[in-house]
């Protein structure tokens, strides 16, 4: 699977596709348009190990719906990435059977050696 979950109108997601050439041949999903279906979401954990990993902490509405003071559980984690797409770390790039979760430099360098081979 060739596949990159990210938002349009996030200008860091729109940075690294662009630094990845655009991502030829990967299926793009824009969160906002199609939030992650449950499917796809229990497949991202079961490869990057739990839900909360791929949980983004740093969205606004973390703080607004009152979270960080909260003990979240695996299920409070899926629950919320199905309910409010900005819950999800992004982008999260599937390049074959690797993946990558986030903007971080390292991760990005990650998936830029594994699609240019």
């Amino acid at each position: 699977m060739n596949k990159v979950w990210h938002l349009s109108t996030c200008n860091t997601c729109q940075r690294i596709i662009k630094e990845l050439d655009g991502l030829p041949g990967f299926e793009h999903q824009n969160l906002k348009e199609q939030n992650i279906s449950p499917k796809d979401l229990d497949w991202l954990r079961e490869q990057a190990g739990s839900y909360e990993a791929l949980f983004n902490r740093r969205s606004m509405k973390f703080r607004e719906w009152g979270l960080k003071d909260k003990n979240l559980t695996e299920e409070d984690y899926r629950r919320l990435i199905l309910e409010e797409y900005t819950f999800l770390k992004r982008p999260i790039i599937v390049a074959g059977n690797e993946v990558f979760i986030g903007n971080a430099k390292k991760v990005v360098g990650a998936a830029r050696a594994k699609i240019s081979g």
